[in-house]
């Protein structure tokens, strides 16, 4: 592993102390988007991770929506599709929608019912992992279309909350941080 690397996204991820409630460590990636430098890494490191983890997609599965921003900037570098996962009534098409929990409440996911079918791999990328339930629902929908999953990226885990475990496929970060 690239300690200097590592190193320089570490010190780029600002901590805001009880946002967004009292208690609460978040983790604002914000300077990271903002160093275009830093982000080309950041993409660049997580196709090299995922190419050593022996996944060969044939499509990048984002969730809304910073899910957006380090799919499509994978896909883009592979020369692959990029799929969106989006809230309910954002796309315009038949889509297949999964609900599910979260520590708070419900919520719902969607995605184009023909974006994908039994020939496509995906790997779900996100900006962060905490406690899965994007991350299954996201697989739920990729699977319930015909797709197989190969794993999940992405550039923060928060330890301790299980999400490994939870999402239900293989995952895989850049950072770790304690919940």
């Amino acid at each position: 592993m690239d300690d200097e690397f590592i190193q320089r996204l570490q010190s780029a991820v600002r901590t805001v102390p009880d946002f967004p409630i009292e208690g609460i460590m978040f983790r604002d990636i914000t300077p990271v988007l903002a160093d275009g430098e830093l982000l080309v890494a950041v993409v660049d490191r997580m196709i090299v991770d995922m190419q050593r983890l022996g996944w060969k997609p044939t499509h990048i599965v984002g969730p809304e929506s910073r899910g957006f921003i380090f799919g499509s900037m994978m896909a883009l570098r592979l020369g692959i599709g990029f799929i969106p996962v989006r809230k309910p009534g954002k796309l315009p098409h038949n889509v297949e929608r999964v609900e599910y929990s979260l520590e708070y409440g419900e919520n719902v996911l969607e995605i184009h019912k023909d974006a994908l079918d039994e020939n496509d791999c995906v790997v779900i990328v996100d900006d962060l992992l905490a406690t899965g339930g994007t991350v299954a629902a996201s697989i739920d929908l990729c699977e319930g279309i015909g797709a197989t999953v190969l794993g999940a990226m992405f550039m923060i885990e928060l330890d301790g909350l299980d999400g490994s475990i939870n999402a239900g496929t293989k995952t895989h970060a850049l950072l770790n941080y304690p919940a």
